[in-house]
């Protein structure tokens, strides 16, 4: 990607706030103090995993691009690397060794999105052309060519991760995922059905939660998707899959409004993709995915999808709590535009 200087920034952006060749976005908010913040929170040592099993919610019913992991032994010596009795190399030796390998999806399970995943056509240099550009003004190497990916051209397939790099996972992992984590409970009140959740409905269920969000928190909206990923045991119903439990709004002016005004430093769900999307678009040219491209492309703010928050929700509203400290770091993965994630929630 190009250097991040621009002559125009999207209306409602936080371009060039943290610098022009900034990488972060709001991610920069998430301060030693905040990770104090985080820290402060802990009061019973109680820690949660957020993660689903990575090969959940199993097949491709959510998305026909990605699949579960693919596990398989490495080669030693021409043979599989597994139950490998080591005295075949060395005489008499005692050891026996198990190596694996995974083909991975990086977005299948429980994951972040960087702002390389997703930006927009804009005209970001002024001349009158709208053009691929991702946050803060990175545009792709103009000598990227899909074909040749496609083809396995081994210059051009480094050009495709390059062009990523500027933006990848690596940069979250490196200034660290941690800090205080602020949970809105929307299963409690709204169950299991798809709900549309816009700024009234978010502002009254905060309201009623006694929920505060604060400028640099990491914000989890617990829906209780990922329960039913749990039930189903790696065989999701296809029908149920795209219409179960609440999702947000994002073409809610207002709510998108509001999550720019307080300033979160990430936002998280427990479903897939946070937004709704049934497949539509209204007239014009505009994002089929507008809160993706609200936080990842204008704001700066990294989205995590498909997180297991059951266990956490439920220890929170018995202890009539809504902070905890959150650690959740990506894989630090070069050129990588989304990455699992095993976060931990302490209370």
């Amino acid at each position: 990607m190009s250097t991040g200087r621009y002559q125009q920034r999207p209306q409602g952006s936080t371009w060039g706030d943290f610098g022009d060749d900034d990488q972060l976005g709001r991610v920069n908010l998430i301060t030693r103090q905040k990770v104090l913040q985080g820290v402060a929170e802990v009061k019973t040592g109680q820690s949660f995993c957020l993660s689903l099993p990575l090969n959940l919610p199993g097949g491709n019913v959510l998305n026909p691009r990605r699949f579960p992991p693919q596990l398989s032994p490495t080669i030693r010596q021409g043979a599989p690397n597994w139950i490998y009795e080591v005295r075949r190399d060395v005489d008499q030796a005692t050891d026996v060794v198990n190596d694996d390998k995974v083909l991975l999806w990086l977005q299948y399970s429980t994951q972040w999105d960087s702002f390389a995943h997703v930006g927009s056509l804009f005209d970001a240099n002024g001349d009158g052309i709208a053009e691929p550009v991702f946050y803060n003004g990175y545009r792709p190497d103009k000598s990227f060519s899909l074909t040749a990916v496609e083809h396995s051209d081994r210059s051009q397939a480094t050009a495709w991760q390059s062009a990523a790099h500027a933006l990848s996972v690596e940069h979250l992992a490196k200034h660290g995922m941690q800090g205080r984590g602020v949970l809105i409970n929307l299963r409690d009140k709204l169950g299991d059905g798809r709900t549309v959740v816009g700024f009234d409905l978010l502002m009254k269920l905060i309201e009623e939660q006694g929920v505060i969000v604060e400028a640099g928190d990491m914000l989890c909206i617990y829906t209780g998707f990922t329960d039913r990923i749990v039930e189903w045991a790696g065989k999701p119903d296809a029908e149920l899959a795209h219409d179960l439990c609440a999702a947000l709004d994002g073409r809610d002016e207002r709510l998108l409004q509001w999550i720019g005004d307080r300033q979160i430093s990430a936002l998280i769900a427990d479903n897939y993709a946070v937004e709704h999307y049934d497949g539509s678009k209204p007239p014009g040219p505009c994002a089929t995915l507008p809160l993706h491209q609200h936080c990842l492309f204008k704001l700066g703010v990294p989205l995590g999808e498909i997180w297991y928050l059951h266990e956490l929700a439920q220890a929170l509203k018995a202890q009539h709590r809504s902070r905890f400290l959150l650690t959740a770091p990506p894989l630090r993965l070069p050129g990588a535009v989304g990455s699992p994630a095993t976060p931990i929630a302490t209370l």
